[in-house]
This record gives structure tokens, sequence and C-alpha cells, in this order.
């Protein structure tokens, strides 16, 4: 479904506002998984209830790929994304998470995007030594049963 809007930014906060029209014809509840493309670009989202108002977010990195800014008007088409979600796990984080079966089962039950914040932090690490304590960390938060 297409629609025109405003991308708008609040804070450190940057997303489109997704019409009622739309959600209701995806047919999937009030926070569907959805594609959204914008300039061109598509990347994978979820659709949030926020302040009433069905939204999507529009991370930095999506905004550079699109090559739009906040405040700006685009068309988006948004399209209900049926298509699994996987996180694909670094070698050596998969090893760390494999000796320690108890964050291993907390890991697989997380979301889609929990595991995707998971991995984030051990591959956003600049230098190996900042890696490997990273992924201790994530491992011992995981071996005690927390998400985050």
């Amino acid at each position: 479904m297409k629609f025109h809007t405003a991308i708008l930014v609040d804070g450190n906060n940057t997303g489109i506002r997704v019409p009622p029209e739309v959600i209701e014809a995806l047919g999937s509840g009030k926070r569907p998984p959805v594609k959204v493309t914008i300039n061109g670009y598509t990347y994978r989202s979820t659709v949030a209830v926020i302040g009433g108002a069905f939204m999507t977010s529009l991370s930095a990195a999506n905004r550079a790929a699109a090559s739009v800014e906040g405040g700006q008007e685009h068309d988006v088409e948004v399209e209900l994304d049926t298509e699994p979600r996987t996180v694909e796990l670094p070698a050596d984080f998969a090893a760390a998470l494999d000796a320690e079966p108890a964050a291993l089962k907390t890991f697989d039950r997380l979301s889609p995007s929990n595991k995707g914040w998971h991995v984030s932090q051990v591959t956003d690490a600049r230098t190996d030594e900042t890696r490997q304590r990273r992924i201790a960390k994530q491992v011992a938060a995981l071996k005690d049963g927390r998400a985050r």
C-alpha cells in the first residue's frame, strides 16, 4: 500500500506514521512485520503503536541508504513481510553460546530483534579485545536469563 507522508523526527527518534487504513488493509493485527520502501530503498521493520499512532522506525542507516532526512515528505510503500526473520551469528559468538547451554537456550527464545541487538553488540566492536569482552558480557547476561 502506497501513501505520502513526512518523515517524523522526535528527539533522537525518526519514523514514519502509517495510516490506520494501511494497517487495516494489511490484515495482520496492529503490529505487523512489514517491508517499507522509501525513495527506492526497501528495509524490513515492524509497526508499533506510539501515542495512539501506527509508526515504523527509520534508522540512521536506513535514512542514509534511502538518501532521506527527517522532515522531508516522500511516497512510502508498506507491504506485509511474511518472510522468516533470521539473525546470522558470527562464528565466535556462536561458539561461545554453544559452550554455555543456558545462554544458548535464552538466546534461542529471543525475538529476532533482540537476537539482532545481541549480535550487533559483538559486531560493532572496533577491536578484537572489545569484541571478546562483549561476547563474554552477552553470554553472561544470556546465561542469567536476561534478554538485555
